[in-house]
């Protein structure tokens, strides 16, 4: 009987799953939609009060957002006044809304990324992972793309190219 051969494995491709990639802990928001008088403005003292009582261990380790869902105008002081309360807690800090917060993490766990390991390599990212912003997939490129030989999406059996490097004349 003749040996089933994996040729997948045999290939020399490079697959990536971004959603292994996925930067673990917990994430929160902070929308403070819900300290605006009447639901568009700020009054600084209110605010300040508010930051000084609340309690920001809540937040302790984890991803943070911080944003406004509301149509209002928030002074850049506010934002500062929330990360300086969140900072001796919160992992990360982030302005934005959980989609942001995906976003920024995803970027430094990629900018992390050592490229020796696909110098020259031809890749694969998987797809379709829940949890992995469009964004990963954008920053994934733009970082592997002057090393890789060839970038593509989806699976072994069928991608989709999206790079391949000139060859290289000697």
């Amino acid at each position: 009987m003749d040996e089933i051969v994996n040729k997948v494995a045999q290939s020399g491709l490079v697959t990536i799953d971004l959603q292994d990639w996925r930067p673990e802990g917990a994430r929160a928001v902070v929308d403070i939609k819900e300290r605006l008088w009447e639901g568009i403005a700020l009054k600084e003292k209110d605010f300040r009060t508010w930051v000084s009582e609340w309690d920001w261990t809540a937040y302790a380790g984890q991803h943070v957002a911080v944003t406004c869902s509301a149509d209002a105008i928030i002074p850049s002081w506010a934002y500062m006044l929330l990360s300086s309360a969140l900072t001796p807690h919160a992992k990360t800090i982030v302005f934005g809304d959980a989609d942001a917060l995906e976003s920024v993490l995803f970027k430094s766990k990629i900018d992390s990324v050592e490229l020796a390991e696909y110098t020259d390599a031809r890749v694969i990212v998987k797809g379709c992972g829940q949890g992995v912003p469009t964004s990963a997939y954008l920053y994934l490129t733009h970082k592997l793309q002057p090393v890789v030989k060839s970038l593509m999406f989806g699976e072994a059996c069928s991608t989709v190219p999206v790079y391949k490097a000139p060859k290289k004349v000697v």
